[in-house]
């Protein structure tokens, strides 16, 4: 009992959540991932050039029928790319999990945020799109935050190599649409 009363005040007090670590400008447009550990918050960030319009970039991130055939980090991806939308997706780094995330912005062709939790331990998923050169830098964090950080990060794997690999697959797929002509 006297740990749902911990919970329940703590969550009432308003525990306190980061929602994004590094300003996607900073991010080195080079595919190499970055993971940083600050005091109160976990982020994984990775940004890379990408051969092809925002256009097109924004149009493989929101096909979600066709999410698990270009991005090899997932075994299974449902929903709809939409703002308020839910997407459900399972990771091969955690196989035996179902992340059930909110698009809680939906700004296109520019930026989308991804959700899951809630005030105890919360997951910021940021995409950005910044035409450049002729194509694209894509930016792409994700900010663990909230009480039982601490806890949770004891249990994660580390998704560097993940990161990486998204963006590599995600540039490939964007750049061969381009090619094709088509974006979708």
């Amino acid at each position: 009992m006297r740990s749902v009363l911990l919970v329940t005040a703590l969550a009432l007090a308003g525990c306190t959540t980061v929602r994004q670590v590094h300003d996607p400008a900073t991010l080195t447009p080079d595919g190499k991932a970055v993971r940083t550990r600050t005091d109160d918050a976990l982020d994984y960030g990775v940004a890379t050039f990408i051969a092809a319009t925002p256009e097109t970039v924004w149009a493989v991130l929101t096909d979600a029928k066709a999410f698990t055939r270009w991005n090899s980090t997932l075994v299974r991806f449902e929903g709809q790319v939409a703002l308020g939308q839910k997407v459900e997706l399972v990771s091969k780094v955690a196989p035996d999990r179902t992340f059930s995330l909110t698009v809680s912005a939906f700004d296109a062709p520019r930026a989308m945020v991804w959700e899951d939790g809630n005030g105890m331990f919360l997951g910021v998923r940021h995409f950005t799109l910044t035409p450049k050169d002729q194509g694209t830098v894509l930016a792409m964090s994700e900010t663990y935050s909230g009480f039982f950080l601490g806890s949770a990060e004891k249990k994660m794997p580390d998704f560097t190599a993940n990161f990486e690999t998204f963006a590599q697959d995600l540039k490939r797929e964007a750049e061969a649409r381009a090619q094709a002509g088509t974006a979708r």
